[in-house]
């Protein structure tokens, strides 16, 4: 599967942004899929990811009530929906796809990555 993310950009602490990532091909529902972020000179992190039905939803603790990962299987699509951004979100997000089933979200778990996104969070 080949993914393509999109929506990155600047926006002041406290703005929104909402981040999208198509997939190729015809098995999207077969994929559970995640946003991570890498910061400048950090490592790559998980951020938010989504069971292959939608139903079920897990956070990082430093996003929780802020961000919300939805997906459209009919559309090939999976979003990240930020809200009350800080500076401190600014990174590259990036979308990542795993057919495999499991509860891991670590960066080595995932198979395939879209190019990122960048997200810049002004104070």
């Amino acid at each position: 599967v080949q993914l393509q993310a999109s929506g990155g950009g600047s926006v002041q602490a406290g703005g929104s942004l909402r981040l999208s990532c198509v997939a190729s091909g015809r098995t999207f529902s077969s994929y559970r899929m995640g946003w991570f972020h890498q910061a400048p000179g950090k490592e790559r992190e998980f951020v938010a990811g989504i069971s292959r039905s939608g139903a079920l939803t897990t956070y990082a603790d430093s996003v929780k009530g802020r961000f919300t990962i939805s997906r459209d299987n009919a559309k090939n699509t999976v979003y990240l929906q930020m809200n009350s951004l800080k500076p401190e979100d600014t990174a590259v997000y990036y979308c990542a796809a795993d057919p495999k089933y499991g509860s891991n979200w670590t960066v080595y778990v995932m198979d395939y990555w879209g190019k990122g996104t960048l997200v810049t969070v002004s104070s």
